[in-house]
């Protein structure tokens, strides 16, 4: 079974729209859905009303929550990523996640279809694409 590390705008993308794309996520059989509370945090932030927080709200009954972790010194030194990357990626290694789903392509996006720190990156349309129900 898949283990999906959601992205901050992952989280803030489903919770904006009902029927957004990307909350095809919460209807995998066969993924576990896991974020941060860091994630969450900066998605919350983002939401401009009640009703989009809400919803963030009951998409998250369906996410496993773990604690924003930080790679090593060393790891950091060797990969160039924003700082403020740092915790989403790991928050993914430490939960276990097969993969990081986010659609920061800014940041993340030399790392699409590839494996960092163990964690394979991917948009949600490009997850999706092979494993939607």
């Amino acid at each position: 079974m898949d283990r999906l590390f959601l992205d901050a705008n992952v989280l803030f993308s489903a919770a904006w729209r009902e029927d957004a794309g990307v909350a095809w996520l919460w209807r995998l059989d066969d993924a576990g859905l896991v974020t941060s509370n860091f994630a969450i945090e900066e998605a919350r932030r983002n939401l401009p009303d009640d009703e989009r927080i809400d919803r963030l709200a009951t998409l998250l009954e369906r996410v496993h929550i773990v604690e924003a972790t930080m790679p090593d010194a060393a790891t950091r030194s060797e990969i160039e990523l924003p700082a403020k990357d740092w915790p989403i990626i790991g928050g993914a290694v430490a939960a276990g996640a097969t993969h990081l789903i986010t659609g920061d392509a800014r940041d993340f996006g030399r790392w699409f279809g590839r494996k960092l720190l163990g964690v394979l990156v991917l948009t949600p349309a490009e997850y999706l694409r092979t494993n939607r129900p």
